[in-house]
Protein backbone atom coordinates (compact mmCIF):
# COMPACT_ATOMS: atom_id res chain seq x y z
CA UNK A 1 0.00 0.00 0.00
CA UNK A 2 1.65 3.23 -0.90
CA UNK A 3 1.82 6.05 0.93
CA UNK A 4 -0.67 8.18 -0.92
CA UNK A 5 -3.58 5.50 0.26
CA UNK A 6 -2.62 5.55 3.49
CA UNK A 7 -2.89 9.71 3.61
CA UNK A 8 -6.00 9.48 1.82
CA UNK A 9 -7.37 6.85 3.96
CA UNK A 10 -6.64 8.68 7.18
CA UNK A 11 -8.36 12.24 6.04
CA UNK A 12 -11.40 9.93 5.61
CA UNK A 13 -11.00 7.95 9.01
CA UNK A 14 -10.56 11.85 11.09
CA UNK A 15 -13.41 13.15 8.60
CA UNK A 16 -15.95 10.15 9.58
CA UNK A 17 -14.74 10.45 13.76
CA UNK A 18 -15.73 13.99 13.28
CA UNK A 19 -19.16 13.34 11.98
CA UNK A 20 -19.95 11.12 14.21
CA UNK A 21 -18.91 13.44 17.25
CA UNK A 22 -20.38 16.07 15.55
CA UNK A 23 -24.24 14.56 14.40
CA UNK A 24 -24.97 14.66 18.34
CA UNK A 25 -25.86 18.29 17.63
CA UNK A 26 -26.47 18.03 13.88
CA UNK A 27 -28.24 14.42 13.19
CA UNK A 28 -28.57 15.56 9.47
CA UNK A 29 -24.41 14.23 9.08
CA UNK A 30 -24.43 11.33 7.21
CA UNK A 31 -21.94 9.79 9.97
CA UNK A 32 -22.77 6.11 9.38
CA UNK A 33 -22.18 6.35 5.72
CA UNK A 34 -18.69 8.17 6.18
CA UNK A 35 -18.10 5.52 8.77
CA UNK A 36 -18.97 2.77 6.67
CA UNK A 37 -16.45 4.81 3.73
CA UNK A 38 -13.87 4.87 6.05
CA UNK A 39 -13.87 1.01 6.38
CA UNK A 40 -13.90 0.26 3.18
CA UNK A 41 -10.77 2.52 2.96
CA UNK A 42 -9.37 0.67 5.46
CA UNK A 43 -10.10 -2.74 5.06
CA UNK A 44 -7.30 -4.35 3.57
CA UNK A 45 -5.23 -2.90 6.72
CA UNK A 46 -4.60 -5.48 9.49
CA UNK A 47 -6.06 -4.62 12.20
CA UNK A 48 -8.19 -1.10 11.16
CA UNK A 49 -11.37 -2.26 11.12
CA UNK A 50 -11.09 -2.98 15.18
CA UNK A 51 -9.20 0.77 15.64
CA UNK A 52 -11.30 2.81 13.85
CA UNK A 53 -14.59 0.95 15.87
CA UNK A 54 -12.77 1.50 18.70
CA UNK A 55 -12.47 5.17 17.48
CA UNK A 56 -16.21 5.19 16.46
CA UNK A 57 -16.97 4.40 19.87
CA UNK A 58 -15.37 7.17 21.46
CA UNK A 59 -16.15 9.62 19.47
CA UNK A 60 -19.89 8.82 19.70
CA UNK A 61 -19.42 9.03 23.55
CA UNK A 62 -17.89 12.13 23.86
CA UNK A 63 -20.27 13.82 20.99
CA UNK A 64 -22.99 12.82 24.34
CA UNK A 65 -21.16 13.51 26.96
CA UNK A 66 -20.68 17.13 25.19
CA UNK A 67 -24.22 17.66 24.61
CA UNK A 68 -25.43 16.43 27.65
CA UNK A 69 -22.94 19.42 29.21
CA UNK A 70 -24.17 21.76 27.37
CA UNK A 71 -28.21 20.88 28.15
CA UNK A 72 -27.54 20.55 31.10
CA UNK A 73 -25.55 24.32 32.03
CA UNK A 74 -28.56 25.66 30.14
CA UNK A 75 -26.43 26.49 27.00
CA UNK A 76 -27.83 29.68 25.18
CA UNK A 77 -27.70 27.77 21.85
CA UNK A 78 -29.70 24.51 23.00
CA UNK A 79 -32.49 26.68 24.54
CA UNK A 80 -32.64 28.50 21.05
CA UNK A 81 -32.89 24.96 19.52
CA UNK A 82 -35.77 23.86 21.57
CA UNK A 83 -37.52 27.42 21.95
CA UNK A 84 -37.34 27.62 18.04
CA UNK A 85 -38.40 23.99 16.84
CA UNK A 86 -41.23 22.95 18.90
CA UNK A 87 -41.34 19.73 17.77
CA UNK A 88 -38.05 18.90 18.96
CA UNK A 89 -39.17 20.52 22.19
CA UNK A 90 -41.99 18.00 22.00
CA UNK A 91 -40.31 15.06 21.47
CA UNK A 92 -38.12 15.72 24.11
CA UNK A 93 -40.67 16.36 26.76
CA UNK A 94 -41.75 12.60 25.47
CA UNK A 95 -38.73 10.77 26.10
CA UNK A 96 -38.32 12.91 29.48
CA UNK A 97 -41.54 11.47 30.52
CA UNK A 98 -40.98 7.77 29.05
CA UNK A 99 -37.45 8.12 30.92
CA UNK A 100 -39.30 8.38 34.48
CA UNK A 101 -41.56 5.88 33.90
CA UNK A 102 -38.73 3.31 32.51
CA UNK A 103 -36.90 0.62 34.80
CA UNK A 104 -33.19 0.48 35.05
CA UNK A 105 -32.79 -2.61 32.39
CA UNK A 106 -35.77 -0.61 29.90
CA UNK A 107 -34.55 2.72 30.29
CA UNK A 108 -30.86 1.31 29.28
CA UNK A 109 -32.16 0.05 26.15
CA UNK A 110 -34.04 2.85 25.60
CA UNK A 111 -30.68 4.69 25.36
CA UNK A 112 -28.97 1.85 23.34
CA UNK A 113 -32.25 2.42 20.66
CA UNK A 114 -31.76 5.24 20.65
CA UNK A 115 -28.64 5.18 18.29
CA UNK A 116 -30.35 3.46 15.70
CA UNK A 117 -33.03 5.84 15.35
CA UNK A 118 -32.67 8.58 13.36
CA UNK A 119 -32.36 12.29 15.56
CA UNK A 120 -33.05 9.92 18.59
CA UNK A 121 -29.58 10.28 19.75
CA UNK A 122 -29.41 14.16 19.81
CA UNK A 123 -33.49 13.99 21.27
CA UNK A 124 -31.88 11.72 24.00
CA UNK A 125 -29.13 13.81 24.99
CA UNK A 126 -31.58 16.53 25.24
CA UNK A 127 -34.45 15.06 27.48
CA UNK A 128 -31.58 13.93 29.78
CA UNK A 129 -29.37 17.60 30.17
CA UNK A 130 -32.95 18.99 30.95
CA UNK A 131 -34.65 16.69 33.52
CA UNK A 132 -34.52 17.63 36.35
CA UNK A 133 -35.23 13.40 37.77
CA UNK A 134 -31.76 12.82 36.42
CA UNK A 135 -29.56 15.26 38.49
CA UNK A 136 -26.64 13.03 37.97
CA UNK A 137 -26.45 11.55 35.31
CA UNK A 138 -23.73 8.95 35.53
CA UNK A 139 -26.06 6.13 34.68
CA UNK A 140 -26.75 7.29 31.61
CA UNK A 141 -23.23 8.05 30.84
CA UNK A 142 -22.72 4.26 31.18
CA UNK A 143 -25.33 3.87 28.89
CA UNK A 144 -24.68 6.14 26.58
CA UNK A 145 -20.70 4.19 26.49
CA UNK A 146 -22.39 0.75 26.28
CA UNK A 147 -24.67 2.28 23.27
CA UNK A 148 -21.44 3.67 21.61
CA UNK A 149 -20.07 0.51 20.96
CA UNK A 150 -22.93 -1.34 19.84
CA UNK A 151 -23.72 0.95 17.44
CA UNK A 152 -19.71 1.43 16.02
CA UNK A 153 -19.49 -2.28 16.43
CA UNK A 154 -22.53 -2.88 14.12
CA UNK A 155 -21.93 -0.44 11.58
CA UNK A 156 -17.98 -1.44 11.46
CA UNK A 157 -18.52 -4.77 10.45
CA UNK A 158 -21.25 -4.28 8.35
CA UNK A 159 -18.98 -1.95 6.22
CA UNK A 160 -16.28 -4.74 6.66
CA UNK A 161 -18.52 -7.60 5.81
CA UNK A 162 -19.72 -6.19 2.50
CA UNK A 163 -15.91 -4.77 1.66
CA UNK A 164 -15.12 -8.56 1.92
CA UNK A 165 -18.49 -9.46 -0.11
CA UNK A 166 -18.29 -7.26 -3.21
CA UNK A 167 -15.60 -6.61 -4.96
CA UNK A 168 -16.31 -3.01 -6.22
CA UNK A 169 -15.97 -0.22 -3.60
CA UNK A 170 -19.04 1.39 -5.03
CA UNK A 171 -21.09 -1.46 -4.49
CA UNK A 172 -20.31 -2.69 -1.02
CA UNK A 173 -20.38 1.06 0.06
CA UNK A 174 -24.33 1.20 -1.26
CA UNK A 175 -25.19 -2.04 0.00
CA UNK A 176 -23.65 -1.24 3.43
CA UNK A 177 -25.68 1.87 3.42
CA UNK A 178 -29.14 1.02 2.26
CA UNK A 179 -28.69 -2.05 4.56
CA UNK A 180 -27.90 0.51 7.92
CA UNK A 181 -31.03 2.91 6.25
CA UNK A 182 -33.20 -0.25 6.71
CA UNK A 183 -32.29 -1.31 10.02
CA UNK A 184 -32.98 2.54 11.17
CA UNK A 185 -36.19 2.64 9.35
CA UNK A 186 -37.22 -0.49 10.94
CA UNK A 187 -36.52 0.66 14.46
CA UNK A 188 -37.79 3.70 13.89
CA UNK A 189 -41.27 2.61 12.95
CA UNK A 190 -41.24 0.08 15.95
CA UNK A 191 -40.46 2.57 18.42
CA UNK A 192 -43.74 4.69 17.12
CA UNK A 193 -45.84 1.89 16.89
CA UNK A 194 -45.14 1.49 20.52
CA UNK A 195 -45.63 4.91 21.15
CA UNK A 196 -48.75 4.61 20.02
CA UNK A 197 -49.41 1.61 21.87
CA UNK A 198 -48.84 3.31 24.80
CA UNK A 199 -50.34 6.34 24.58
CA UNK A 200 -53.79 4.72 23.39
Amino acid sequence: MDIATVIGSSWICALALCAVLGDAFLPFIPSGTLVILAVLKTAQIDGAPVVLGLGVAIASFLGDLLLLSLARRGAPSVQRRLEHRPQLAASVARVQQALDGRTTGAAAAMVVVARFVPAGRTILDLAIGHSPTHAHPHRFLRWSALAALIWAAYIVTLGWLNSHWFDTAWLSLAVSCTAATMVSTAIARIVRRNRRLVVN
